[in-house]
């Protein structure tokens, strides 16, 4: 659902390192380098990656082109998590590799809903009323 962390929350070195783990983990996933036959049937978008503040651990949030099979390319995903955890290693160039958590992205879900309530009359009536005061 909702995530905790804020971007506020997290230093610039932290944002940096998420960033270039979603670069390289997106690069691996449009080049259909982990050999899945679920990941190259599908195009997979990192919409971003959380570090944990000593990273160690990543979390991947997914999301699948249109959001079809989501649950069946979150499996693949964690399945092939291995590789893609030497294949982050090699190109980051950390002490330490992180540990990655693959996740499906719910935001794009969560803005889907708050764009219906919105849109639900009542509540653009609501709108409206405040809009006239």
């Amino acid at each position: 659902m909702a995530r905790h962390s804020q971007p506020e929350d997290q230093s610039v070195r932290l944002l940096k390192v998420g960033e270039r783990v979603r670069h390289i983990l997106s690069e691996l996933l449009a080049r259909q380098e982990a050999h899945d036959d679920v990941l190259s049937a599908h195009t997979v978008s990192v919409t971003e990656v959380r570090m944990s503040p000593d990273l160690r651990q990543a979390k991947a949030y997914v999301k699948p082109l249109l959001g079809e099979d989501e649950a069946t390319v979150l499996k693949a995903l964690q399945t092939n998590t291995a590789f893609f955890q030497r294949e982050v290693a090699k190109r980051l160039g950390l002490k330490f590799a992180p540990k990655l958590q693959f996740r499906s992205d719910e935001s794009f879900d969560e803005a889907s809903r708050i764009e219906q309530l919105l849109d639900d009359p009542r509540v653009a009536r609501d709108l409206d009323h405040d809009d006239e005061d």
